[in-house]
């Protein structure tokens, strides 16, 4: 049996972790080298560094806040944000990065995931995607910059072509659910899950460590991810781990 992951994920924005409710009314939380640090003493599996200002406003990389994060990691460490090109990619796994995520510039040029898979390893490469419920089309859309924009990509058409294409993970991002601690978004995550082969990560809704236990018995996704419980300390990532291994779920141990 694979074992599960616990990632918690820092929304980087002008240099500072920050954390909304679906998207809006972020807030600060902190700075992300020392929350790194905290998590990578905290049993976290991996850690996600999305650069969502990067995205919004097309500025530079921050290589020297990644380059400090990354040597504060024994863990994976996966970019994400404003990534363009393979030169991109190529210049975040130099400074720290094990993989990266792609989601604005995989919707705009679908060819990168395929490029960048080719020349680094499909390991390297996680799509991001961010899904909403649009209710007058009932389906899932993707959306893009920060979850501004809306596209004409239908969610579960998109993961079949990412994983086509090369993409060795996904980030599914339901922005229904994000920030609102209510539990994972399991209708799409299984219709999603039935659709690729390739590992999921959940992401948006996980309030506590009930909803960790309930997206791992209730769909097959690898990985759950989350961040205002585990910034606010409300719960740890350890305690989460201890309460799924009490549920039976198979958790990994440092």
């Amino acid at each position: 049996m694979i074992k599960k992951r616990i990632i918690p994920c820092l929304d980087v924005k002008d240099g500072r972790v920050v954390k909304g409710v679906k998207f809006k009314g972020l807030r600060d939380i902190g700075d992300p080298v020392e929350m790194a640090a905290y998590y990578n003493q905290e049993l976290a599996d991996e850690l996600v560094f999305l650069d969502i200002s990067r995205t919004e406003s097309g500025h530079q990389m921050m290589l020297d806040i990644i380059e400090e994060t990354a040597s504060k990691l024994f863990i994976p460490l996966t970019i994400g944000g404003g990534i363009n090109s393979v030169e991109d990619i190529s210049i975040l796994l130099k400074h720290g990065a094990d993989k990266v995520s792609l989601n604005s510039s995989a919707l705009r040029k679908p060819e990168l995931i395929a490029e960048a898979s080719q020349k680094f390893g499909t390991q390297c490469i996680c799509v991001a995607i961010d899904a909403k419920w649009e209710e007058d089309k009932q389906d899932w859309f993707c959306y893009t910059h920060g979850g501004k924009q809306r596209t004409d990509k239908r969610t579960l058409d998109w993961v079949q072509e990412v994983e086509a294409l090369g993409a060795g993970e996904l980030l599914v991002t339901s922005m229904d659910y994000d920030g609102v601690k209510q539990g994972f978004d399991h209708r799409l995550l299984s219709l999603i899950n039935d659709r690729v082969s390739i590992p999921i990560i959940a992401s948006g809704g996980g309030g506590n460590a009930q909803h960790f236990a309930d997206l791992f018995k209730e769909t097959d996704v690898s990985a759950g991810l989350a961040a205002s419980i585990f910034h606010d300390k409300e719960t740890t990532v350890g305690a989460v781990k201890a309460f799924l291994k009490e549920e039976g779920v198979e958790v990994r141990w440092q």
